[in-house]
């Protein structure tokens, strides 16, 4: 008897943990109604844990020729499980318009299809409803169109650019929804390029504190290094939204490049022992009694420095926030979402500074190799910032000059050098060389220096099959020559300087892609270069409100600018394919 009992026990459980699934009526329940203006307002109610697929959604006239549809207003899908989707019961306004010559009521037939699914598990089949109105058709438009058109205008949703949702967000949302969102964007953004560059600056500054330096005065001189270049970066922001210049372009001219190089050659130097860098002790204390103080100064003024000239690039977040300032003129609200962001770009640099000083080595050989580690790192920061007003070739004899000579130092050619330690020195002295010879041989290749040794026909074949080819314009007036000469036709417009890391990587990865060529072959490609920063190339970039590059738009075949496309900063192939 127990078993009995225990066993219609457990079937009634099993039963009872059964999802419950609702019939279709239960669902979804669909209503259609014209309001004063004579528009349809459609609504589809659907239960708790219940979503709609937003591309079975159809809204159609079925048995009329003498009112029709002009446009379809759909509230803004979510994505879910990788499909859009409504959440919510969602409301669709259907604007009409009359065929010309009708007048009086007229009564349609409205259908609205639809399919979705539940939560739980099940998937509904696809369902159509009709609705029979009475449609003054006095409140309507004409159209000037006397046939019905096949295809009808869908879904007029607002679309943004990324650049622009950011904007918006900050009109929108509150302060420390915005804050923390900035932030968010910060750190994502310190794992781009641009930051990388200043993980050998800040650990070299802080290394370059000596014997003095404990975990607390490291994790100090990073904050401080971090706060400044957020300064920088929300200054620089402010001015650029509400002036529209780009400050840090100014900043990429030859002349402060080269002197910017030869602080972090002095810094080497330093490292290397040649000399030690500090004020006069007579000027410190004159300063302040505090010693240290002038290294914050130092580390400060670095921090100020490194973000308007060793990272220039632009990406959508901080474009959204210069757009934000532009357009509004709030150069507080925009400077603090800035400066949010800073702070999460600079989170990982602290991290790092406050490394550098917990794992320093004591006093001795090991701490002359830290040193000199540090010391090439700020030679290759040095060289990696002449890339952008110098010859390729002169860059690779710089860094091949730089490895080989580390290697030796490393121990490449001792016979008592510790086996791992000589491994790793042969094998960059074997590449330094081979970028030398390259270097000599006319390769401007870093990542196959020897790739002039191929022979020249499969070369031309080879540079051919990899380059995408841009026409380049530097002015507003050879710009619109090249719009007009291919109207009607698929146009991307590319912003691009010889001093943006992020250029580079957009033509050393993603326009190499073989999808992304193909694909490429079917648009007009033009570069508009501002390198220079001239006033005739400040003058591109404010008429398309580029703040600075890389900047990629889109015309349609009416040369006008596909806002909703427009893409900030660098993407890889596979998202730079969905837009194409």
């Amino acid at each position: 008897m127990k078993k009995i009992i225990l066993f219609l026990l457990s079937t009634a459980f099993l039963f009872a943990a059964q999802p419950k699934f609702l019939m279709p009526e239960d669902a979804f329940k669909t209503s259609a109604r014209l309001n004063d203006k004579m528009n349809i307002e459609a609504t589809i109610a659907i239960a708790e844990e219940i979503y709609l697929y937003e591309d079975a959604i159809k809204l159609e006239i079925k048995n009329s020729n003498s009112v029709l549809i002009e446009e379809k207003i759909l509230p803004i899908s979510v994505d879910h499980h990788g499909d859009k989707v409504f959440l919510k019961s969602p409301t669709f306004i259907v604007d009409l318009k009359k065929a010309a010559g009708v007048s009086g009521i007229q009564e349609i037939e409205f259908a609205i299809s639809y399919q979705g699914c539940s939560e739980q598990g099940l998937c509904y089949e696809p369902y159509t409803d009709t609705f029979k109105l009475q449609v003054d058709t006095s409140k309507l438009n004409e159209s000037l169109e006397v046939e019905l058109k096949k295809e009808v205008k869908i879904a007029k949703k607002q679309e943004l650019s990324e650049t622009d949702s950011i904007a918006d967000t900050i009109k929108s949302g509150n302060l420390f929804v915005i804050l923390l969102t900035f932030f968010g964007f910060g750190l994502l953004l310190s794992l781009t390029p641009c930051v990388f560059p200043m993980i050998p600056i800040i650990s070299g500054v802080i290394i370059s504190q000596g014997e003095s330096l404990t975990t607390k005065k490291a994790f100090v001189l990073s904050v401080v290094y971090v706060l400044a270049m957020a300064i920088a970066y929300t200054i620089a922001g402010v001015l650029a939204g509400l002036f529209g210049s780009n400050l840090q372009a100014a900043l990429q001219t030859p002349w402060v490049i080269y002197s910017f190089a030869g602080v972090f050659v002095i810094l080497a130097m330093s490292m290397f022992g040649f000399y030690e860098l500090k004020l006069p002790d007579s000027l410190v204390a004159k300063v302040s009694s505090n010693s240290n103080r002038s290294g914050f100064v130092g580390v400060a003024i670095m921090g100020f420095l490194s973000a308007l000239i060793v990272g220039p690039c632009v990406a959508a977040p901080l474009a959204g926030a210069l757009v934000y300032i532009g357009q509004t003129g709030d150069a507080v609200l925009g400077g603090a979402a800035l400066f949010s962001m800073s702070i999460g770009m600079g989170l990982p640099l602290i991290a790092v500074g406050v490394s550098a000083g917990k794992f320093m080595p004591k006093p001795g050989a090991w701490m002359t190799m830290v040193s000199a580690i540090f010391g090439v790192m700020m030679l290759g920061v040095a060289i990696w910032m002449l890339d952008r007003v110098v010859d390729t070739y002169v860059v690779m004899v710089l860094f091949a000059m730089l490895g080989i000579g580390f290697s030796i130092y490393l121990g490449a050619f001792e016979k008592e050098a510790h086996i791992f330690r000589k491994s790793v020195a042969m094998i960059m002295f074997i590449y330094s060389a081979s970028l030398f010879v390259g270097a000599m041989g006319g390769s401007t290749s870093m990542s196959k220096p020897l790739s002039f040794l191929q022979s020249s026909t499969s070369l031309v074949m080879q540079k051919e099959a990899l380059h995408v080819e841009f026409k380049k314009v530097v002015n507003l007036e050879e710009l619109n020559v090249e719009l007009e000469k291919n109207k009607g036709k698929k146009i991307l417009l590319d912003f691009a300087a010889d001093w943006c890391t992020a250029c580079k990587e957009l033509d050393e990865v993603t326009f190499k892609d073989e999808a992304v060529k193909a694909k490429l072959s079917e648009y007009v490609l033009i570069r508009a270069d501002v390198t220079e920063n001239t006033d005739a190339q400040k003058a591109m970039s404010k008429k398309y409100g580029v703040f600075g590059p890389p900047v990629l738009i889109f015309f349609d075949d009416e040369l006008n600018v596909v806002k909703s496309k427009t893409i900030v900063g660098f993407i890889e192939p596979e998202d730079f394919l969905e837009y194409l």
